[in-house]
């Protein structure tokens, strides 16, 4: 018997000229989106967090969060999918479709945890690129010292200039530069950062440390916001929709797991000196383990960051504009909105230098937990209550929903009690 391809949900079509086009999304483009979504400048704190429980334990503890993560992803997809079924239109947006089905306090929810996200991780990019660049401004001009706060004041004004002045195709043009040279890199160091690894390293184990890197693992694992437009651009397909969430956050596991391999084992553990807020690039940026590892790791680092900044301001700006309906002949209001994004994160850096891992420790925590744990296990509980036929993406029934609500509320307890 052969199998017969899976009929899709609706077609994509689009004008062109005197013609109607279809407009099929790939698995791979999909995968892509994914992919490249998940990759941002949330790998750089890994290391600094998996350091005290070794690789080993940070391995296992990776995997279990990326299946976490892939389960939360299939249930937004199963929403995004059943809503598309029941409704006859498609979903705009993971906040548009929290709306549609759990009302307007689940979308107020939803837009608190979305936008405490992307300032607090617009906060860690601005005081960890600032660093960074600051570094090697002084390292090629020869300073000895510079104001703590400076970096990130510099980051901010010249990426957010960048992105006020620039126009779209410039910028999108600048972020795909960008995006090789992060890939570029990421596979240069990993080449060289392996003839660096000591085998004792995998050896360093201690189990009692792994869970403080959670809520870090979760900020570098996120793609949920993109399921919406994969369910879309698949045409419903749920065949294709499950490849595409499965390899596209597979593929930032394999490098996760490659990363975080390599950065550990090329650092000796005498370094460590039992400082908690150690971390291990610093060592590497510094030529501990070899000038052109020392060299590739700031590259990868700073062009990891100004990609994930790109992303973020855009989010937020797209945010703001559908709260205040700007229409784009207004200049005076694109700058206080541009202004509102970045003065707070630039500000709040400049009052504290070192808030990288404590502001991704509160983005993970709070925000991804809700938006990627709590909202969709809920969103799929209310619609799985209803009499219609729906599609069912990940299995398990009440009791994987109520496993994913309990171990994020977990994760939220022990934040807020200030336990590890």
């Amino acid at each position: 018997m052969i199998d017969q391809p899976e009929p899709r949900l609706f077609s994509r079509l689009e004008i062109e000229g005197n013609k109607l086009t279809h407009q099929p999304g790939s698995v791979l483009g999909s995968t892509a989106l994914i992919a490249g979504t998940t990759v941002g400048a949330g790998i750089l704190a890994l290391p600094a967090v998996t350091m005290p429980s070794g690789i080993v334990p940070s391995t296992v503890l990776l995997i279990a969060i990326w299946l976490y993560a892939l389960i939360s992803g299939l249930l937004i997809a199963e929403v995004s999918l059943n809503s598309i079924r029941l409704e006859g239109r498609l979903s705009v947006g993971l906040l548009a479709m929290v709306e549609r089905t759990l009302g307007k306090l689940g979308a107020r929810i939803a837009g608190g945890a979305y936008l405490f996200l992307h300032y607090a991780l617009l906060v860690a990019y601005v005081t960890q690129g600032g660093d960074i660049l600051i570094s090697a401004f002084a390292q090629v001009w020869g300073i000895s010292a510079t104001p703590t706060w400076l970096g990130g004041t510099v980051f901010t004004l010249l990426f957010g200039s960048i992105l006020y002045f620039g126009r779209e195709k410039f910028v999108e043009k600048l972020n795909s530069a960008f995006v090789a040279i992060v890939i570029t890199s990421f596979f240069g160091l990993l080449l060289l950062g392996a003839g660096q690894v000591k085998s004792g390293q995998f050896l360093v184990q201690n189990w009692s440390a792994v869970g403080s890197a959670v809520s870090v693992m979760l900020v570098a694992l996120f793609y949920h916001n993109v399921v919406p437009v994969v369910v879309t651009q698949l045409e419903g397909d749920s065949r294709k929709i499950r490849q595409s969430i499965f390899l596209g956050s597979a593929i930032p596991l394999v490098m996760f797991l490659a990363w975080n391999a390599v950065i550990l084992g090329s650092v000796s553990p005498d370094v460590i000196q039992n400082d908690v807020n150690f971390d291990p690039l610093q060592i590497l940026r510094a030529g501990g383990a070899g000038e052109w590892l020392g060299v590739l790791v700031s590259i990868f680092s700073e062009f990891a960051i100004a990609t994930s900044f790109i992303g973020f301001v855009y989010g937020l700006l797209d945010f703001f504009e559908d709260i205040f309906v700007l229409s784009p002949g207004e200049p005076n209001k694109r700058l206080s909105l541009y202004s509102l994004i970045l003065l707070p994160p630039m500000s709040l850096g400049a009052v504290n230098t070192h808030i990288f891992f404590t502001a991704l420790d509160f983005a993970g925590t709070f925000s991804i937990s809700i938006l990627g744990g709590i909202i969709p296990a809920l969103m799929t509980w209310k619609q799985r209550q209803s009499n219609h036929l729906q599609q069912i993406l990940v299995p398990g029934g009440r009791l994987t929903l109520i496993a994913m609500i309990g171990v994020t509320s977990v994760l939220i307890i022990k934040q807020i009690l200030g336990g590890e």
